[in-house]
């Protein structure tokens, strides 16, 4: 009888709102560093589950994202 070697993964815990943890409550589109954390390598905003983001801050950060792109700070499609 062959067993199948079953792949354990380890639980790493849920993921702290960035926000939260460094105590910052405005998200400011020009902050373009922090924002870029928050995309992913072809310029698309990461979701929640990636980002570990709280809801209300996703909402934020997806704006201030959006609001950047149009002011010319970050590129619409990667280079």
């Amino acid at each position: 009888m062959h067993h199948k070697k079953k792949k354990r993964r380890l639980h790493k815990g849920k993921r702290q709102c960035y926000f939260k943890v460094n105590n910052i409550e405005l998200v400011d589109y020009k902050d373009v560093q922090t924002l870029r954390r928050f995309l992913s390598s072809y310029g698309k905003i990461r979701p929640r589950r990636r980002s570990g983001l709280s809801a209300k801050y996703q909402r934020k950060v997806a704006k201030a994202i959006k609001q950047a792109r149009i002011a010319g700070l970050i590129p619409f499609v990667p280079k």
